[in-house]
This record gives structure tokens, C-alpha cells and sequence, in this order.
């Protein structure tokens, strides 16, 4: 369980994912005519630690992470499983919310995980 200001932290942290659309405009427009949205994802390393990055493509970029073309920390530190996503209208906010997420410890970055996955279609 977590104390009371690490809940508070975790509050503020879903609250900017929520509220992430609304800071930075419109989205910029996909090759299709649609729009991107970008996505928050959070990974769980072999050794504990939790990556936390943005991608348009989860499942691409995890991909490449596994493959050890991904960022240098998981290089360093091979991905265990992906852990969570949330959706983002736009760049802008996913690397505000982005930002939020690494300030957090490792202990609410995982209970944040936990919340998102709960939200996750798919439960992962």
C-alpha cells in the first residue's frame, strides 16, 4: 500500500493524464488523414526498475526495445514485460504526462502502472 503522499502524487499524476489533452491543442494529423495519438507507456526492466517513454506504435516501439534498439536505459536494462499505456491526443501532452511519470519513485510508478492496466481493453 502506499502512503498517503506518494497517493497524492499518484492522484496528481492520473489527473495530468486525464487532463492531458486539454494543454496542448491539436493533433497533429496521420499519414491517413486521421489524427496520431500518442501514447505514455510504462515498462517493467529485468531488474525492477520501471521505463517510462512515448510512442505513436507501443507495440512497434517495445518491439525495439526487446531488441535492444530502443532508448540506452534499456539497453542497459532489458525489458521484463510492458506494464502499461495511456493515450494521448497529442506529443505535447504524452511528454508532459511523460515528464510527471519519471518524477514519480519506482513504488508509485508501479501502483500507477497497476491503475492504467486496470483501464487497459486488453488488461495489459
Amino acid at each position: 500500500m502506499i502512503g498517503r503522499e506518494a497517493g497524492r502524487v499518484v492522484q496528481t499524476a492520473m489527473a495530468g493524464l486525464a487532463d492531458g489533452a486539454a494543454d496542448a491543442g491539436i493533433a497533429a494529423p496521420a499519414p491517413d488523414g486521421g489524427t496520431r495519438t500518442w501514447h505514455v507507456y510504462l515498462i517493467e526492466c529485468r531488474d525492477g526498475s520501471i521505463y517510462t517513454g512515448i510512442a505513436i506504435d507501443v507495440a512497434a516501439r517495445y518491439a525495439a526495445h526487446l531488441q535492444g534498439r530502443g532508448a540506452r536505459y534499456t539497453r542497459a536494462h532489458p525489458p521484463a514485460r510492458l506494464l502499461a499505456s495511456q493515450p494521448f491526443p497529442d506529443r505535447s501532452s504524452a511528454l508532459k504526462a511523460e515528464y510527471r511519470i519519471k518524477q514519480l519513485p519506482a513504488a508509485e510508478k508501479k501502483a500507477l502502472a497497476a491503475m492504467l492496466a486496470g483501464q487497459m481493453p486488453n488488461g495489459t
